[in-house]
């Protein structure tokens, strides 16, 4: 069975030639590679400028991962609203993951079709996800503790095709990311455990050390 995850992007362009940060593009990729084979993930509502980022992106080659390992990816300016329309997927078939869902998604669903505001990142979270639950989509919670939106592909992707419920997931919350005796940063985000560590993007550490050297630069 195939699957597709829509990715509403939600964030405004980044005010730079590449218009993603380097960590919204990790994330995206890192999306790619948990989605899986046979599955599509399409990034909509995206800008010329960030769309060209992202397909340039995309075209190289994502670390840790060959073409025949990750979901094929679509990217368009067009909003998940008409996409869907375009493509012939009625509303009611796209379950849209909302923090504020009353019910938590289970195995028991028989959604193909998934949905994720592109947000990465609020601490504290702003429910920008409500501007998607307004247009009527039905909804399904991962739990109460915020993650990031490439987890939250990653865990819907444990339910709907492993069939393995949320309380049996390993999770990581809120993890401390050490990089030697005296440097270390917190994550205020839940996680796929890898073992004892949080799965992270491919790269995301290094990229997180790098900003936390930057911080130190005067």
């Amino acid at each position: 069975m195939s699957f597709r995850y829509f990715v509403e992007h939600m964030e405004e362009d980044d005010n730079t030639p590449k218009a993603l940060p380097d960590w919204v593009e990790l994330e995206y990729k890192h999306m790619r590679m948990l989605a899986g084979p046979g599955s599509e993930v399409h990034f909509t509502h995206l800008s010329q400028r960030c769309g060209r980022a992202l397909l340039k992106s995309f075209s190289e080659s994502s670390a840790g991962a060959s073409a025949d390992d990750i979901a094929d990816v679509f990217c368009t300016t067009q909003g998940v609203v008409d996409l869907t329309k375009a493509i012939g997927v009625p509303l009611d078939q796209v379950c849209l993951l909302d923090p504020k869902a009353e019910r938590e998604l289970s195995p028991d669903d028989t959604y193909t079709n998934f949905l994720f505001g592109g947000i990465l990142g609020d601490d504290p979270p702003r429910d920008r996800t409500s501007e998607l639950r307004a247009l009527g989509f039905p909804s399904r919670h991962l739990g109460p503790i915020q993650m990031t939106t490439d987890t939250a592909l990653g865990v819907t992707k444990f339910v709907i095709e492993d069939k393995v419920p949320l309380s049996k997931i390993p999770y990581k919350d809120h993890p401390t990311i050490v990089f030697n005796p005296k440097e270390s940063v917190e994550m205020p985000f839940r996680y796929i455990a890898d073992g004892d560590e949080p799965r992270l993007p491919p790269g995301m550490r290094e990229l997180l050390r790098e900003d936390l050297n930057k911080s130190f630069d005067f």
